[in-house]
């Protein structure tokens, strides 16, 4: 019966943290995106966000999209620089093509920093993507 569920990889989206100046405050942060890079839209996104490293875990945050147009991104959450220091998971579920896709993202503890920027897809931004 297990055999029979067919998981479809995730392709073309991605989750990442990206270094950006507040609008209001002008303080340079970072940000949690999700990014659609397909050619069709996503549906009903469901992100399950924690950290955690040896002695810490954070509560899970769970948040909710119902639709990410294709070739454009959303905003999950803030990052605050006590979350750096951990290792911090986003769990992604959606659909799409009339399918339901599952894949969990990380971003290692210490891997936030700015010496590790990268231009991210889509934004025109930089920052580091996850795993």
């Amino acid at each position: 019966m297990r055999k029979d569920i067919k998981i479809p990889e995730v392709k073309d989206v991605y989750v990442a943290a990206v270094y950006e100046q507040h609008p209001e405050y002008k303080t340079m942060d970072w940000n949690a995106y999700i990014i659609n890079d397909r050619k069709d839209p996503l549906e009903m996104i469901l992100i399950v966000t924690s950290g955690s490293n040896e002695k810490q875990i954070t509560p899970a945050m769970r948040h909710s999209i119902k639709l990410l147009p294709a070739k454009y991104f959303a905003k999950i959450e803030f990052l605050q620089e006590k979350l750096l220091k951990l290792d911090n998971k986003f769990s992604v579920t959606f659909f799409a093509d009339d399918k339901m896709y599952e894949r969990t993202f990380t971003l290692p503890q210490n891997s936030i920093r700015e010496s590790a920027l990268t231009e991210i897809p889509i934004m025109n931004l930089k920052g580091i993507l996850a795993d």
